[in-house]
């Protein structure tokens, strides 16, 4: 599994996204607009920060190993790596790259022909903290290690590594020299991380020795214990480090499930911690309640939590039960109400706790897209496929998400970059917009028609799959958020929702204007007997039309009433024909209705996905589109049905890249047919592309005008949006409660930390005080 894959894998499954630490290149300033939304993160000087203390950071597993280049490396991995290893690129606010003076002074292309020559001048102070001098030896051992070319190396990944012919020491020791056998224009995304070394320098020492410890490293932190049995990481700052001192002396990572975080950090467990809708919205409720908005429940407990839903018939009838004369039921409901009192106390003291907590908001480095399965069936049309992307309102989708957070809610425009970015122009006019008369007409010009014929056998479906779904590995039942198969019907129903703390919290002072309108993305339950209503109606009207034909009595061989000669009896009435079924007001062609399997994860942190999914279902639907919501498991989603294929429409986030001729060529490959039959899709889920998307990549990946690669980049972009294989939504919201007083961390948008500048303000002096 690549590390693209990875990086999928765990935005489908926990929403965490790794900081993307490789980097890209380019110049002019304004080239990529502004970043959606900047960082959020208290920045303050360092004079102003404390010298000491100890951060807990939450994050949402200890990683199985400590190389990155590892394929099961993970967030946590690389969060370890930008605090301890040497970091030769970092990235800014805007999610551009720049050079990190504490180990270069320099790095630029110094020859372009006949071969690329990359020439890195670094830091004379920077040593590993063996107290060796970071150098070209280093270099060399990982690119051994990562080229490709000693299947020894369990590597996931040599994308750049395999285009360099040499590596060697320049006229002083501080200078590295980097020969290219092929032009590469990714070149800075190599050598960051960049281990000692003892770790590249052997298969085994790659393989085995970095997985639990690295024992020599070169940044503001090293590595300090990992214990499994409390689930934390501790980096402790590092004594040889040469640029500006870290503040903190310990950064404690503690892994702890988002669903635990609110918790945990009104337990003083964590001080720092992404949280999701519902931990936001917690904190939100608290901060209402100290501030006198929100009025207490019943006997001063909060309005909210697991008290709230308590009517007074439910305690009344509680109150009986516990005393009545059922000694049985009178103990278990005692042992209920106690419980649910311990509860309601726990709930109460937690939200005391909370209500000092912050939350920091920005946008992650990552979008939501819908995705669509272009193998077989009607989406293998691309005019069917255009039609679905066309009967979006991508805007309002995005305003479900963001707009109740306080969150800019603008549709993502590239499919290879991030407002901000060098490489991010808006090419989704290659496409076009919402347009339901659009979408309608090529539909049509595909085939298919409204009040079609249906010949196929009733709850048939039209795509790739007709077989049963298997629900074996799927929870279900009420709170699972697995109500079923889900045919959507005229209306989402959606208007209807209630509105939520964080919507309120986005109304504030410090909110931005104009974000007070629109409904809280909560799921809907899906209705178990619409599918069953059509059938129903079917087999009641066949009821009735056999009764109407009825012309004997119930016993068998009883004449008829008016005696009449059996010769001239009236013949047998013939057998009722089937009404002939059609599409009525969607789609058919065929024979066959236009119903497209929507798949979507249904764990407790896609709340928001499968809301995006409802509003899309029913755009759908206003175009004659039907759509069946299927809601799996989260560790299946990704493995048994977007990698797989067995899906038409699905929703899932990539994270961006600053390397998109790189990074995000094999999301977007054509797919090639392999010696087995089978398809060879590397990590385009989606199985559309084209020769000459493929072609606009290889081009701009060896184009060293950063420039007109980057022009290259955003033909491709315009391409990719006209093949609809996927339709970029929504950057993903970014959510970090934070403790008072913690400066220089929180929602980091599409920047990177600096690890050394984050710690606890000092406490104001008199001085500042009077000011």
């Amino acid at each position: 599994m690549s590390q693209r894959r990875r990086r999928s894998l765990a935005l489908l499954t926990s929403g965490v996204l790794a900081l993307p630490l490789l980097t890209g290149c380019g110049a002019g300033d304004d080239e990529g607009g502004q970043a959606a939304a900047g960082q959020d993160i208290a920045t303050t000087t360092r004079d102003k920060v404390a010298d000491g203390g100890v951060l807990r950071w939450a994050v949402d597993a200890l990683p199985d190993t400590l190389n990155t280049f590892q394929a099961d490396a993970d967030a946590t991995t690389n969060r370890i790596a930008g605090a301890v290893l040497p970091q030769l690129f970092v990235l800014d606010a805007k999610g551009r790259p720049v050079v990190n003076p504490d180990y270069l002074e320099k790095a630029e292309v110094i020859e372009r022909e006949p071969k690329q020559v990359v020439q890195y001048k670094l830091n004379q102070k920077a040593v590993w903290s063996d107290g060796r001098e970071i150098g070209a030896a280093d270099f060399v051992a990982q690119w051994r290690a990562l080229n490709g070319k000693d299947s020894a190396y369990w590597t996931a990944r040599n994308a750049g590594y395999d285009r360099i012919e040499k590596i060697e020491k320049g006229k002083t020791d501080l200078e590295v020299r980097v020969t290219f056998n092929k032009p590469y224009a990714d070149w800075r995304s190599l050598f960051t991380p960049l281990y000692p070394k003892q770790v590249t320098g052997t298969p085994d020492a790659f393989n085995e020795g970095a997985r639990g410890a690295l024992k020599i490293t070169a940044g503001p932190f090293g590595l300090g214990a990992i214990d499994k049995k409390t689930g934390t990481a501790a980096l402790t700052r590092n004594a040889r480090w040469w640029g500006r001192p870290a503040k903190l002396d310990t950064l404690v990572l503690t892994a702890v499930p988002r669903a635990e975080r609110p918790a945990a950090l009104a337990a003083g467990r964590l001080d720092l911690a992404e949280i999701d809708r519902a931990g936001a919205d917690r904190i939100a409720l608290a901060r209402r309640d100290a501030a006198g908005k929100n009025g207490p429940g019943a006997g001063g407990a909060p309005a909210h939590g697991p008290g709230a839903a308590l009517t007074p018939a439910d305690a009344t009838l509680s109150w009986a039960t516990a005393f009545g004369v059922d000694e049985e039921k009178a103990a278990a409901e005692t042992e209920s109400r106690q419980k649910h009192l311990d509860s309601v106390k726990r709930y109460a003291e937690e939200q005391t706790a909370l209500k000092a907590f912050t939350v920091r908001k920005s946008l992650e480095p990552a979008y939501t897209q819908l995705a669509m399965n272009g193998a077989s069936g009607p989406l293998a049309d691309e005019r069917v496929r255009r039609a679905v992307a066309r009967a979006l309102d991508r805007r309002a989708l995005a305003e479900v998400v963001l707009k109740p957070l306080g969150l800019p809610a603008k549709p993502v425009g590239s499919h290879l970059a991030l407002s901000g970015q060098r490489a991010y122009a808006d090419n989704s006019d290659a496409l076009g917009g919402q347009d339901t008369q659009a979408a309608q007409a090529l539909l049509a010009d595909a085939g298919w028609r409204k009040g079609g014929k249906i010949t196929e056998p009733a709850g048939a479906k039209a795509g790739p799959e007709s077989e049963q779904q298997d629900d074996s590995k799927t929870p279900s039942g009420p709170g699972t958020g697995n109500d079923g198969l889900y045919i959507v019907g005229q209306d989402d129903g959606a208007n209807g929702d209630p509105r939520s703390a964080t919507e309120d919290l986005a109304e504030s002072d410090t909110a931005p204007e104009g974000t007070q309108d629109g409904p809280s993305p909560v799921l809907a339950p899906a209705p178990f007997g619409a599918q069953q209503e059509a059938s129903l109606l079917a087999q009641a009207a066949q009821v009735a039309r056999a009764a109407r034909a009825e012309s004997t009595d119930d016993a068998k061989g009883v004449p008829a009433r008016d005696e009449a000669d059996p010769a001239k009896a009236s013949p047998a009435p013939a057998p009722a024909k089937q009404p002939v079924r059609t599409s009525g007001g969607m789609l058919a062609k065929d024979g066959k209705a236009l119903s497209l399997r929507f798949v979507l994860p249904a764990g407790p942190g896609s709340e928001s996905l499968r809301t995006v999914g409802e509003r899309i279902a029913g755009m759908l639907r206003k175009v004659g589109v039907n759509t069946e919501t299927i809601k799996v498991a989260d560790d299946s989603f990704f493995k048994d049905h977007i990698a797989s294929g067995q899906y038409d429409l699905a929703l899932y986030s990539w994270p961006a890249t600053a390397y998109p001729a790189t990074d995000a060529r094999p999301i977007f490959a054509k797919p090639e047919p392999a010696a087995d039959g089978s398809l060879l899709v590397e990590q385009n889920y989606t199985r559309v592309g084209t020769d000459h998307i493929d072609q606009l990549f290889d081009q701009a990946v060896a184009e060293l005008d950063e420039e007109q690669s980057r022009e290259l980049m955003r033909k491709a972009d315009a391409r990719i949006w006209a093949a609809a294989g996927s339709i970029p939504l929504f950057q993903r919201p970014e959510l970090v409660a934070v403790k008072p007083g913690l400066a220089n961390a929180g929602a980091f948008g599409l920047g990177a930390p600096r690890y050394q500048d984050i710690g606890w303000k000092k406490a104001p002096t008199a001085k500042d005080k009077k000011k």
